[in-house]
């Protein structure tokens, strides 16, 4: 259903579908009995300046009763909002495409208390491009190669990618080999956060291990933004190497570490943090797996260490290989950087 109300700001008009029918005599009454705890005055004043709208435009006012519109159509009031300090790059732009390295700490999408500070606003407000729209998604917390879609017309022929699993993803991600202050080496096993430790010895033998294709049966968690892993036959699956700069002289914290190749094979929620997880290799940094951090603020000093790296795919209107690698470099990475994130 298309929005009667232009992007604004780089920010999509919200709709919302009335009831049918209740006791409340009119659109106004049912707005505020849902909404009126947050700003009353602000419903009303968007009713005397026409800015709620129903299908095709037409502006409602205070008397406008209830059931003469299934959905109404109007703009967010925005959050005051913290800027994240980082910048996203544009790597790629044409027609039908645009591919954007996004740092950590940035949403793709936006959501909550980040509005304008989400990836998707801020790149419509650089463009000027309303029709902008991301083809996948990434965490708030990594960091990497995202695309958007830039041409409504074009748009279905490349999210058909995604829907054959034509994409090629790659990651990285740095790991600890032993526990420390804040790291924890524990297998994700249910809900309940139960934890089965492995010591340093365990770990170096899994490294040996490597290259494999580790899978396993994920779920997410009711009510939480998180997964876990359950018994029954697997439907995440993800091929895990060690990268090419080795896991020698690499350390946080005093602490050895490992930097790891990431390719999911399927596209689970949280899959390489979870599968990491649950062999024993959390990533530094993840505020989610394989215990669940305390809400506190961004710490701009810790981000999480994931990283996707690079997409490929097969160009399904010119027939040509194209890549997109990012440009960041993950911070506790073994290699030095000298320009880390």
């Amino acid at each position: 259903m298309i929005s009667p109300l232009p992007v604004r700001n780089g920010v999509n008009a919200t709709r919302l579908r009335l009831p049918g029918s209740g006791p409340w005599p009119t659109v106004a009454d049912y707005l505020l009995e849902r909404f009126g705890h947050v700003d009353p005055e602000g419903i009303l004043r968007r009713f005397d300046q026409r800015e709620i709208v129903g299908l095709g435009g037409t502006p409602l006012s205070v008397t406008t009763p209830l059931g003469e519109h299934d959905f109404i159509w109007y703009y967010r009031s925005l959050p005051n909002e913290t800027p994240i300090p980082f910048e996203a790059e544009i790597l790629h732009q044409d027609e039908h495409l645009i591919a954007l390295d996004k740092p950590h700490f940035l949403p793709t999408t936006p959501g909550g208390k980040f509005i304008q500070e989400s990836a998707l606003v801020r790149l419509r407000n650089q463009t000027g491009i309303d029709d902008l729209v991301p083809m996948h998604r990434l965490d708030r917390a990594t960091a990497g190669v995202i695309l958007f879609a830039a041409n409504p017309a074009t748009r279905g022929v490349y999210q058909s990618l995604f829907e054959r699993r034509e994409i090629r993803k790659s990651y990285q991600a740095v790991v600890p080999l032993e526990t420390g202050p804040g790291l924890e080496t524990g297998k994700v096993l249910g809900p309940n956060d139960n934890l089965v430790q492995r010591d340093a010895e365990q770990l170096r033998q899994l490294l040996e291990n490597l290259p494999m294709d580790y899978e396993n049966r994920m779920t997410k968690v009711k009510g939480q933004l998180r997964s876990v892993v359950e018994q029954g036959p697997a439907n995440a699956r993800t091929h895990i190497r060690l990268a090419d700069q080795g896991h020698s002289n690499g350390h946080f914290s005093g602490l050895p570490v490992a930097l790891l190749d990431l390719d999911p094979l399927t596209g689970k929620t949280h899959q390489l943090r979870v599968h990491l997880a649950s062999l024993g290799l959390g990533i530094i940094n993840d505020a989610f797996y394989p215990r669940l951090w305390d809400v506190a603020p961004d710490d701009y000093a810790r981000p999480l260490q994931l990283l996707a790296k690079s997409i490929a795919f097969t160009d399904p209107l010119t027939g040509q290989e194209r890549c997109f690698t990012s440009k960041r470099h993950l911070s506790e990475s073994p290699k030095q950087i000298s320009k880390p994130l």
